[in-house]
């Protein structure tokens, strides 16, 4: 089939071209930044906005199916990521619309629950965005849930997912490892944690893809079906680095009253879903995609974290002194860049 790719240049997107690739699918591939990876020549691309239509007609033009992975993170202003994440979605399903396309795969986030109060999560659990974002990301469902009576829509509710080309926020858990510093968590860290490899994530899109209209037209959390404490895996990154530095336990609610105040006055990457949550389980259930799809994920969170981490020191140098606010480039660290050199000591 021929598959388009909405933010097709990000982290999952080059994960998902080169996947979809290898399954012998053609790929077009529609993004503002520029697609500068090697695969440029095996598709179709086009430095377009998801919120002009007629840059989605020229991408989605003669595709059999859309996923749609495009988003304004959580680090951009409230305004932009109304516009692209609810604005820009309905535009994205107008646009499959007019392109006849089989069916769409919208990424949505488990942001969407916000800070739920038991766990694991399941998929008709209550909906309670925190934040521009997640509420955002609960707009945007809701646009999309209103075009199945279009065509199938697979929504995919991902953990944060990991892997090469990541960086972002575990940019900053990556370069304290490389470097040798011990890495501060908030609380004790014996709260179970679940992320997902980006590769898991993208078989699960191929199997909305692949499954039959009638299974595929649902909504299913997506996530590692092994994982540990928030503790023991960011420990195992650190392991990874060989330099004897521990993941070290600091009082929570002090932590995150001061992570609270960085964030207010601007000098912390961390926005309030990430240092809400890092105290707290944080774990979706995935039988339903087990048993309704198929999906079989093939890393836990630690075989995730090392694929990364090994990615990170083998590419670094392309991107050091780099930063901004997509998952390709790591997050500014602000003031924990003090706290970075006061860990290494």
């Amino acid at each position: 089939m021929k598959i388009a790719i909405t933010g097709g240049a990000g982290f999952l997107g080059i994960n998902l071209t080169r996947h979809l690739l290898s399954a012998g699918h053609a790929v077009s591939v529609i993004d503002r930044e520029m697609f500068d990876y090697e695969e440029l020549s095996r598709i179709e691309f086009l430095q377009g906005d998801i919120r002009k239509a007629a840059d989605l007609d020229l991408a989605f033009h003669g595709c059999d199916y859309v996923v749609h992975a495009a988003a304004a993170l959580p680090l951009h202003s409230s305004s932009e990521i109304y516009s692209v994440d609810v604005i820009g979605t309905r535009m994205v399903f107008e646009a499959a619309e007019r392109a006849g396309v089989a069916g769409v795969v919208h990424i949505s986030s488990t942001a969407v629950y916000g800070v739920p109060k038991h766990h694991p999560i399941m998929e008709d659990d209550a909906l309670v965005g925190v934040g521009p974002y997640g509420k955002a990301k609960i707009e945007a469902e809701s646009v999309a849930e209103s075009f199945r009576t279009v065509f199938p829509v697979s929504i995919l509710r991902p953990k944060s997912f990991i892997g090469p080309e990541r960086l972002g926020v575990f940019a900053i858990l990556f370069d304290w490892a490389d470097s040798g510093a011990n890495f501060p968590i908030p609380g004790k860290g014996e709260n179970l944690y679940q992320y997902l490899d980006v590769s898991d994530l993208c078989s699960a899109i191929e199997l909305c893809i692949d499954n039959s209209h009638q299974t595929a037209n649902d909504t299913f959390n997506i996530g590692a079906e092994e994982f540990s404490t928030f503790k023991r895996d960011f420990q195992s990154v650190l392991d990874l680095a060989g330099k004897g530095k521990r993941v070290i336990s600091i009082p929570a609610l002090p932590a995150i009253w001061i992570l609270r105040l960085l964030d207010k006055v601007g000098l912390s990457p961390l926005y309030p879903w990430v240092y809400e949550t890092a105290i707290k389980d944080s774990f979706v259930s995935i039988d339903k995609a087990k048993n309704t799809l198929g999906f079989a994920p093939k890393y836990s969170n630690q075989m995730a974290l090392a694929r990364n981490f090994d990615w990170y020191r083998t590419a670094k140098s392309s991107f050091t002194g780099k930063d901004g606010k997509t998952h390709r480039v790591p997050w500014k660290q602000g003031v924990l860049r003090l706290a970075k050199w006061v860990m290494k000591l």
